[in-house]
């Protein structure tokens, strides 16, 4: 992409976030705290399943790890 389209792009993102700054200034302090509670959920999810990832991952690498020392094993005898 040239620098032009980069400068472009640049102006649009800092558009949409004067927006959301003027959007979110001038929300009550009910939608406010609907957006803040929609963000920590939000949060908690993601946090949830990089959890169940990582636990998806040590499980395959502990296989992985006995499947080789079995082959290792299998190997030397």
């Amino acid at each position: 992409m040239n620098n032009k389209g980069k400068g472009i792009l640049a102006l649009l993102g800092i558009a949409g976030g004067a927006f959301a700054f003027w959007k979110y200034k001038n929300m009550s302090p009910e939608e406010k705290q609907k957006l803040k509670d929609k963000a920590t959920e939000t949060g908690n999810k993601i946090k949830e399943k990089a959890g169940e990832v990582q636990d998806t991952i040590s499980e395959k690498y502990d296989q992985l790890k006995n499947a080789a020392k079995k082959e290792a094993n299998d190997f030397t005898n």
